[in-house]
Order: structure tokens, then C-alpha cells, then sequence
């Protein structure tokens, strides 16, 4: 009886699941120490600040809010990167990338690691340098062997995992990194079908991690053992050794040891199916009571009662008088399962779904980092070079003071004592005194020209209305005829005039040079406390998306002056048609002094 009731057993498995004409569950188990861990190290030798914060970020990558964690990460490292912390940066650099692969961005995580890797090759620590280095080394080569190993890079992968093997075994926590780097070796030989290998590595990470009493580990390095022997058609080894998995864990129901074991049993059933060991159907009965729990307990009770209750032969007959009804079960079992498909498919596109949309906000957020770095960039660039250009006509205007009050002044007293001296003489003068006047009053008019050119006396005397008005006459020739139109103009503050007739200044001037105008208008007035100016050329015009290669013109200059000046700027031109450029500026009241 009991065999007639494994046979139909064995009968009404098959036609539901076909299992054991399927291929074995050859889970190839990788292996990577979490990136959770800090080290110790770090918190014995590290700065109080950074340690604070590092185990904030840590605790927050823990709790998976990735987005949060990664600004974090990203603007610690940018803290303490110029400050020669090598250890503390590769600390946070590993984070980021650790991060990074989270969210399976195994480009930016592998990349990280990398730069990881670059900061502890020169990292310099006073004691315990060889312990230090060879665990850090062995950490981040198996992170980035791992990287690639998730990009498919498998000769890569084995590159840096051989690494880890060539390190000193100095401790407890550089064999652990072996172990897993022996582990995932053995996967990746056994995937490209180099066998020996795939054994050898297999069995150094199991003598490494039967060192250690972790059972669970030690049980799936024997299952990647056992998988070898089964690719090889040694079911007779792979048995033993997945009996041997199984030992290890049988009484332990943790979760992860629980789902092991139905793994270790499904692969020994299908060793000992080929050995042709039929109780091997106990097995597969057993990993299906792991992995399917009460269902196919019931399942298989109902199936026990009903090859207790009929023989073999009344089994046969019932079958044929109730095919129309198993064939109906059939398809609500087949229904049922598209449906489980179906949703599975579902919840896979929508965790798709949400790493994408997850990329995406760290792409975002990095790109805001970006953006704001190259406005502040922009805003620094605008304020060096306006205090550039007001150092500039601050020092023009003390020249021109100088020459003007001083020097000026002091060869007007010279020929004041040379007339005097002329005075003295009763006949003919000597003609060196003739010859000094002379060159006394040719050095006083270079002089009031040099002054002029560095600031307009006119400008300073009278105001922008006869500035603007010399300025015009002045440029004025038979090339081309520079008009005026002012009006509304007032008094104000001498660097406001001085800034506002620099400006118009550099158009006229890139009017001359540039323009090939015949005709040209400069108009200024005040507006609602605003200066307006406008100035227009009959010239070849030029190209605005160009204007930025234009670097002659003067053009960036005078856009950061208006910037600063709290003002607004429009250029208007077509080629061969003239420019015509709009400036408005807030007025800056003349100073009032108030006399006691």
C-alpha cells in the first residue's frame, strides 16, 4: 500500500507541476559583505565632526531613504575634500557609491568605487598601516568586483577578486572577504564552464567560512559546491555535499536558512532522481513543504487519502471516468497561474517603474547642485570684475585729480618765478628763461589733455549733458556725424556720472571700431528716477547669438557693470541694418553735505 501510494503520488505530482522533469534550481549564491559596516578605525582616529555626521548619513542609508542620503553624502564629501582627510574621504566616497548601487546605478557605483580605491592607495595612517590597508583594499576590491559582476563584466570582475586572494590573511575580517570573493569566483568559472576552478575556489571558501560557525554561510558554499558536481553529471558527490548543506542548517528556522533548505532539497532530488534513488521524491516532497507551506500540504493530504482509499487499478479507472473533470480543474489551475503571472509582471514593471522614477530625482538633484554651483560661479565672476573696473576708474580719478590740483598747480608756480626772474633783468632777457616757459607750458596743456582722457574735466565741472555733448564733437568727423539728444538731465553722484559716461564711452568707441557707421544718435534723459540712454548706428550690425565670441567689443564688461549697477540691457541688431542699444539705470543721488 505504501508504494501504491508513492506511485500515485508520483503521478499526481507530475501531471500539476512536471517538476522533476525540469531542470534543478542551480541558484548560483553570490556573496558580498554588507556595505553597512563602519570601521573601526574610523571611529577610534577620526575628527568628532565628521564621525557625527558620517553615522547620520549611515543611519539614514539604513532606513533606505536614498535621496536623502546621497545629498547628504554628497555635500560631506565635498566639505572635507580639500582638507587632506584621505581616509575620512574614502570612507564617504564608498558610501556614495554603496548608494549608488542600491538603487542598481551600477555605472555611478562602480564609478565611486573607483575614485574609492584611488583615495586609499594614498592614504597614510602612523600605526597599524599594513592591518588598515590590507582590509580596505580587500573591502573595495570585492565592492568593485562585485560591480562588475552585476554589469556582466565578468573578466573584470575575476580581476579584482583575485586581488582580495593575493592580500596577506592578517585577520578574521580579510578572510571573510576572501571567502566571498572565493565564492563568487567559483560562480563565474562554473558560468563560463572551467570547472576545476570553479571547484577549487569553491572549497577555499568553505574552509574559510567553517571557521567561523556561520552555518548558513557554510551551507551555501557547500550548495555552490554541490551545483559544480551536478553540472558535471557527478550526482553521486553533488549528493553528499548537498547532504552535507542541508546537515549543517537542519534545525535552523531562520528565514533565510528556511528558504536554503528548500533549495538544498530541491537539487538533492534531482541528483538522486538521476542516481536512480527514488526517494527522491521524499525530497522534492519536502522542499515543496518548505517553499509552498499549508497549500501544498493540503494538496498533498487530500492526494495521501485518496491513494489510501483506491488501489492502483481503481486509481486507472477513476481517472478515465473523470477526465472531463480533471481537465476542468487543469484549466482553473492554468487560469489561476496567468493570473499569479500576471501580477507578478505587474509588481516587477512597477518596481521598475519606481527605481526609474528614483534615478531620475538623484539625476535631478544633482543637476540643481550643478546649477546652483555655476550661478554662484557666475555671480563671483560678475563681482570681480566690477570691483575690477571701479578699482580702475577710482584710480584713473585720483590721477587725474593729482595731475590736475598738483602738478598742475606746482608748474603754474614755475612760471610764475619765471616771469618774476624775467623781471630781474634790466636789457635782454636770457633765452634759457625763453626756452624753460616754453617747455613749462607745453608739459601744463599734456598735462590737462592726460587729465581729460582720464576723466573728463568737463564731466566733473558741468555734468553728463555737456560730457555727452564734448564726447559727441569730439568723435565726430567726416566718416561719421555722432548727433545728441539729451534732456531732463540733473546733478548726481560723480561715480554715477563717472560709470554712466564710461559706458556710453565704450559704445561710441565700439561704434568707431566696429561698426562702419556713417550716422550715429546717443539720446539721454531721466525717467521716473531712472537714467535712460539710447544709443543707435546706421552700421553692418552683427550677430547677437555670437556676441559672447566678440570678446573686443567689451560687451561681458559692460553687462556685468549694469548687472551691478541694479540696471537693465537690450541689444537690438541685423546685419547691415544698424544697432540700436537700450540702457536703464536707478538714479544715484548727488551727495548733500549738511554745514554746521
Amino acid at each position: 500500500m505504501k508504494n501504491k501510494t508513492k506511485l500515485f503520488l508520483l503521478i499526481f505530482i507530475s501531471f500539476n507541476l512536471y517538476q522533476l522533469k525540469a531542470t534543478p534550481k542551480k541558484k548560483y549564491v553570490t556573496e558580498e559583505v554588507s556595505n553597512n559596516e563602519t570601521s573601526s578605525v574610523f571611529i577610534v582616529k577620526s575628527d568628532s565632526i565628521f564621525e557625527k555626521k558620517y553615522n547620520l548619513i549611515l543611519d539614514i542609508y539604513r532606513k533606505e531613504k536614498y535621496i536623502e542620503a546621497l545629498n547628504l553624502a554628497l555635500s560631506l564629501y565635498d566639505f572635507i575634500k580639500d582638507d587632506k582627510l584621505m581616509y575620512e574621504s574614502y570612507l564617504t566616497k564608498t558610501l556614495i557609491a554603496d548608494i549608488y548601487d542600491k538603487t542598481n546605478n551600477h555605472k555611478r557605483a562602480l564609478s565611486n568605487y573607483k575614485e574609492a580605491l584611488l583615495l586609499i592607495n594614498n592614504k597614510v595612517e602612523n600605526n597599524d598601516i599594513n592591518y588598515i590597508k590590507s582590509k580596505d583594499f580587500a573591502k573595495i576590491y570585492l565592492r568593485i568586483g562585485s560591480s562588475f559582476q552585476k554589469k556582466l563584466a565578468k573578466d573584470s570582475a575575476k580581476y579584482y577578486f583575485k586581488k582580495i586572494e593575493n592580500l596577506p590573511s592578517l585577520n578574521n575580517d580579510i578572510l571573510k572577504y576572501k571567502a566571498s570573493a572565493f565564492t563568487n569566483l567559483s560562480g563565474l568559472y562554473e558560468m563560463d564552464s572551467i570547472y576545476d576552478k570553479a571547484i577549487l575556489y569553491a572549497e577555499k571558501s568553505i574552509k574559510i567560512i567553517s571557521k567561523t560557525n556561520n552555518k548558513i554561510g557554510e551551507s551555501k558554499a557547500k550548495m555552490n559546491l554541490a551545483n559544480i558536481y551536478l553540472s558535471l553529471n557527478d550526482f553521486q558527490q553533488s549528493k553528499e555535499i548537498y547532504l552535507e548543506g542541508i546537515q549543517l542548517i537542519k534545525n535552523d528556522n531562520n528565514q533565510n536558512a528556511v528558504s536554503l533548505k528548500a533549495d538544498l532539497y530541491y537539487n538533492l532530488a534531482w541528483a538522486m532522481r538521476n542516481l536512480k534513488e527514488y526517494e527522491a521524491y521524499d525530497y522534492q516532497e519536502l522542499s515543496y513543504e518548505i517553499e509552498d507551506g499549508i497549500r501544498d500540504k493540503e494538496v498533498r493530504r487530500m492526494a495521501a487519502e485518496i491513494a489510501a482509499k483506491y488501489n492502483i487499478k481503481d486509481v486507472k479507472k477513476e481517472e478515465e471516468n473523470k477526465r472531463l473533470k480533471n481537465q476542468r480543474t487543469f484549466w482553473l489551475f492554468a487560469i489561476g497561474s496567468l493570473v499569479i503571472i500576471l501580477s507578478l509582471l505587474y509588481f516587477l514593471n512597477f518596481y521598475k517603474l519606481k527605481q526609474k522614477n528614483l534615478r531620475l530625482k538623484l539625476s535631478q538633484t544633482q543637476l540643481i547642485q550643478n546649477q546652483n554651483i555655476e550661478k554662484l560661479k557666475s555671480e563671483s565672476q560678475t563681482r570681480i570684475l566690477n570691483a575690477t573696473i571701479d578699482g580702475k576708474e577710482s584710480e584713473r580719478k585720483e590721477i587725474a585729480e593729482t595731475l590736475h590740483d598738483s602738478v598742475s598747480a606746482l608748474l603754474s608756480s614755475a612760471n610764475l618765478h619765471l616771469i618774476a626772474t624775467r623781471q630781474q633783468f634790466n636789457g635782454k632777457t636770457p633765452i634759457e628763461i625763453d626756452k624753460t616757459q616754453h617747455i613749462i607750458a607745453e608739459a601744463s596743456q599734456k598735462i590737462r589733455d592726460l587729465s581729460h582722457t582720464l576723466v573728463s574735466s568737463v564731466l566733473l565741472k558741468f555734468g553728463l549733458n555737456y560730457a555727452v555733448n564734448d564726447m559727441a564733437t569730439k568723435y565726430s568727423n567726416s566718416a561719421i556725424n555722432i548727433e545728441t539728444n539729451i534732456y531732463g538731465l540733473r546733478r548726481y553722484h560723480q561715480n554715477f556720472e563717472i560709470k554712466i559716461y564710461n559706458i556710453i564711452q565704450e559704445f561710441v568707441n565700439n561704434i568707431l571700431k566696429h561698426s562702419k557707421a556713417k550716422n550715429a544718435m546717443l539720446k539721454l534723459y531721466e525717467e521716473h528716477n531712472k537714467i535712460c540712454f539710447e544709443i543707435s548706428d546706421d552700421g553692418i550690425g552683427f550677430n547677437k547669438k555670437k556676441i559672447s565670441d566678440k570678446d573686443g567689443l567689451g560687451i561681458n564688461q559692460i553687462d556685468a557693470r549694469i548687472q551691478m549697477m541694479n540696471g537693465k540691457f537690450q541689444i537690438e541688431s541685423i546685419i547691415n541694418l544698424g544697432t540700436t542699444i537700450f540702457v536703464e539705470l536707478p538714479v544715484v543721488e548727488k551727495e548733500t553735505f549738511n554745514h554746521v
